[in-house]
């Protein structure tokens, strides 16, 4: 695996900030994201283990990978509490020192917006997993009217700078189903909710199941 990436100023701001969007319905995301996971689990860019106390007693185990290392300790810490086991590494989605068809499930969480290679990743998780096997996503991504997708792409001009390289304007959804993926749920909403239009507002939850 490559080394660690650095973005202290954002992985100090990163977990307040997801504290307040779990409080607006987040938590529930993420809730949603897992329910029903069972087996073996990968999750790539675990950020501060936001997602590990979601994980249902059918997930036999989980390897969760964090390039980030200050987030990575956070998750460390969310690990020990988590209630299924988590064991906790650096890494970056884009080169996977693990076995083919080595995991049931695979989970991207708010994660491919800011990964350097999304198109790679994706081809990396469908390696991992064995045939059959679900890629679980929840991602925010591009708008489905052009006026919002002009306004990510203005806004991307500057918001990767902000974000840790996070971009707002990515067809996740098209790339998860051109990479070796059938669809077989997914959800589009807007959150949060607002007056005032947020580019990285439009978010999609889905399964596919690895071909």
């Amino acid at each position: 695996m490559t080394g660690d990436l650095r973005h202290p100023i954002f992985a100090r701001l990163y977990p307040r900030m997801d504290a307040a969007t779990a409080r607006a319905g987040g938590a529930d995301h993420r809730a949603e994201l897992l329910k029903g996971a069972t087996g073996r689990a990968l999750e790539i860019g675990a950020g501060h283990g936001a997602n590990f106390a979601h994980y249902p007693p059918g997930v036999t185990g989980a390897v969760a990978l964090e390039p980030e290392p200050t987030l990575r300790a956070r998750a460390e810490e969310a690990a020990a509490r988590a209630p299924v086991p988590v064991a906790v590494r650096a890494g970056t989605a884009e080169d996977l020192d693990l076995d083919d068809a080595s995991f049931d499930v695979a989970i991207a969480s708010l994660v491919l917006c800011s990964v350097r290679d999304p198109v790679r990743v994706l081809a990396e998780l469908r390696r991992v997993l064995r045939p059959g096997g679900e890629l679980r996503y929840y991602e925010h991504v591009r708008g489905d009217t052009p006026g919002m997708v002009r306004y990510q792409r203005y806004a991307d001009l500057v918001w990767h700078h902000l974000a840790a390289g996070c971009r707002v304007a990515r067809p996740t959804g098209q790339w998860i189903a051109g990479a070796g993926f059938t669809v077989v749920r997914e959800r589009r909403f807007i959150f949060p909710e607002s007056r005032v239009p947020n580019p990285a507002g439009p978010h999609l939850i889905g399964v596919a199941v690895r071909d």
